[in-house]
C-alpha cells in the first residue's frame, strides 16, 4: 500500500521539532501518527492536550483503556495502532494472552472486560450502542467512565483510520 511520506525533522517548524522527542515513549521514537500530525503544527498542540487528558487523567484503569484501544485497532485493521498499543498494554499489565485476545472473538474475558470489548465492537459495527449494552455499562461503570469509554473508542478509531489512510504499518 502506498503511504503518505512522514516528514523528516528538517521539514518541521523548530518548535514542533523540539516537541516530538518530548512526546515519545521512553526509548522509542514519537508515534508515526504524531509525526504525521506535525505537518499541521497548529493542530498538534491541541491534539496532544486532548490525548494527554484522555490517557493520563481519565478514570478508567489503564488496563481497560488499553484493552479498548487494542480492540478498536483490531476492528479497524490497523496493524500500526495494534503494535503501538501492545507496548502500552504491556506496561499497563495486560498479558500477552489478553493482548492476543483483543484480536479474536473466543477469548475468556472477565465480565467487565467482556463488556468493554462488546461496547467497542458495537460502536465499530453500529456507530452506537445497543440499549442492553448501555444499561450494562451504567451498572458497571460510573457516569464519567461511561463517557470516557465512548471517547477512548472514538480516539483510537480516528487514529487507526489516520494510520491506515497514511499507509502506516507495524514495524517488521
Amino acid at each position: 500500500m502506498a503511504g503518505i511520506e512522514l516528514p523528516d525533522d528538517a521539514a518541521l517548524r523548530d518548535d514542533v521539532r523540539g516537541l516530538l522527542p518530548l512526546i515519545a515513549p521512553p526509548g522509542r521514537d514519537p508515534a508515526a501518527t504524531m509525526r504525521l500530525l506535525a505537518t499541521a503544527p497548529d493542530l498538534l498542540g491541541p491534539f496532544l492536550g486532548w490525548a494527554a487528558a484522555l490517557a493520563l487523567h481519565g478514570t478508567l484503569p489503564k488496563r481497560e483503556h488499553e484493552i479498548l484501544a487494542l480492540r478498536v485497532a483490531h476492528n479497524c485493521a490497523s496493524s500500526y495502532e495494534l503494535w503501538e498499543h501492545a507496548a502500552y498494554a504491556r506496561e499497563a499489565g495486560v498479558t500477552e494472552a489478553d493482548i492476543a485476545g483483543t484480536t479474536t472473538n473466543d477469548h475468556s474475558w472477565g465480565d467487565r472486560e467482556a463488556l468493554l470489548v462488546r461496547a467497542a465492537d458495537e460502536l465499530d459495527a453500529l456507530s452506537m450502542l445497543e440499549d442492553s449494552t448501555v444499561d450494562a455499562l451504567v451498572r458497571e461503570f460510573d457516569a464519567a467512565q461511561v463517557v470516557e469509554i465512548l471517547f477512548v473508542v472514538g480516539q483510537y478509531t480516528m487514529l487507526s483510520l489516520v494510520a491506515n489512510a497514511a499507509g502506516l504499518a507495524a514495524p517488521e
